[in-house]
């Protein structure tokens, strides 16, 4: 069933989409702190007739469409504090902040969706109602979609839908799976101190630096046998410090990294497990120990039916031979916290210009094939219109 191609709507736009997110992309703002964002956002859709409203603080709502069903299309906005290190002419001024996670494509694609499904709801064609979510701070974890979800943002939402890029995929294809397509994610910070001392007795004081490494090792090792290997839990550092001299044993130590796993049950009980396994460890060196263990999000886990309205609506808009099985992320996204509350489903973006270079996300050189803004449009404005067009015709009358 070809619901709609939504090409031909969004063609008038494409040029405008992407010198939109060529102005975000050299104006990053980072979580909570989108305010010029905002106002882009917000200029953009009421200069199409549409009726934005704020959220407290940062992002962006838009209702399109009287009455029905209503659907969620999900884009988050904001920036990482990293930089630019791409050289593209539309490159970050601001410095130390990039989008290196693609969040300006996600804001784009979403606003060319919203441009398209205005005008169907301007001609009374759209069957039922749509909300765009443009979403502050998804990098802050545990996530700006839990101050999204207060506000409101889901009052009457009945499904959601969301886009992510995937730089590892070629732009013009999308990967999607049903069930958990990222894992949840936590902080953890390890402070160790002890009195201090000279190197040549350790004996004498509480060795932090040693300790430290132990729990380096350690921790991870632990979990392998405390947990079972199936929930593919794995908890890496990305920060250590102690000390300022060669020959000082310091008093204090730090280090930090993040706990991912796939399995929601293992998440519950995660932040006693690892802070057990800490005291443990340090016990025979007897450094003082404080863990800071932090909570993030739980697994995004794609609602079969969601899954399948989703790759129809790829299939309609790219071609039978578009949608790629993707594998589970251990990276964490707080769209997770949305698919708690309503069925739903996220997919990934492809963003590799084919035979060119693969990039990672979260890295400074980060460069995404802008086609991928004008496919992100039309596959989110797809899906919203396909959703809501198999559920007026399933709806009892």
């Amino acid at each position: 069933m070809n619901v709609f191609s939504a090409a031909a709507l969004l063609a008038p736009h494409l040029d405008a989409l992407v010198e939109f997110r060529r102005e975000v992309h050299a104006h990053p703002e980072t979580a909570r702190r989108e305010i010029v964002t905002t106002r882009r956002i917000i200029d953009r859709l009421e200069r199409a007739g549409l009726k934005p409203i704020p959220l407290p603080g940062t992002g962006v709502l838009c209702d399109l469409g009287d009455s029905g069903r209503m659907v969620a299309l999900r884009g988050d906005i904001d920036a990482l504090p990293l930089p630019d290190d791409t050289g593209l002419p539309y490159a970050s001024r601001i410095p130390g902040v990039s989008h290196a996670c693609g969040h300006d494509v996600h804001t784009a694609a979403l606003l060319g969706a919203g441009l398209v499904l205005g005008e169907l709801a301007e001609a009374g064609q759209l069957p039922g109602r749509v909300r765009l979510i443009f979403q502050p701070a998804e990098e802050a974890m545990p996530g700006g979609a839990l101050a999204v979800l207060a506000a409101g943002a889901l009052d009457d939402v009945e499904a959601a839908f969301a886009l992510h890029c995937d730089p590892h995929t070629d732009v013009g294809k999308v990967g999607s799976r049903v069930g958990a397509i990222t894992a949840a994610t936590d902080y953890v910070t390890v402070r160790l101190s002890g009195d201090g001392g000279h190197t040549s007795r350790p004996h004498l004081t509480q060795d932090v630096v040693f300790a430290l490494g132990q729990v380096i090792v350690g921790v991870p090792a632990v979990l392998s046998r405390r947990i079972d290997a199936r929930a593919g839990a794995a908890l890496v550092w990305g920060t250590v410090g102690a000390g300022s001299a060669a020959n000082a044993i310091p008093t204090q130590g730090e280090l930090s990294g993040t706990f991912r796993c796939l399995d929601n049950d293992v998440w519950e009980t995660a932040g006693v497990v690892v802070t057990d396994a800490v005291r443990e460890i340090v016990g025979p060196y007897r450094v003082r120990a404080e863990v800071e263990y932090e909570r993030g999000v739980p697994p995004t886990v794609n609602d079969g039916d969601a899954v399948e309205v989703l790759e129809a609506a790829v299939r309609d808009e790219l071609g039978r031979d578009a949608i790629e099985l993707t594998p589970q992320s251990l990276g964490g996204e707080d769209f997770a916290w949305i698919l708690e509350k309503v069925p739903g489903a996220m997919a990934r973006l492809g963003t590799r210009t084919p035979g060119g270079r693969s990039y990672d996300l979260h890295r400074p050189d980060f460069v995404a094939d802008e086609r991928a803004i004008g496919l992100g449009a039309r596959i989110l404005a797809a899906t919203a219109l396909r959703d809501l067009t198999v559920h007026s015709r399933t709806a009892p009358s």
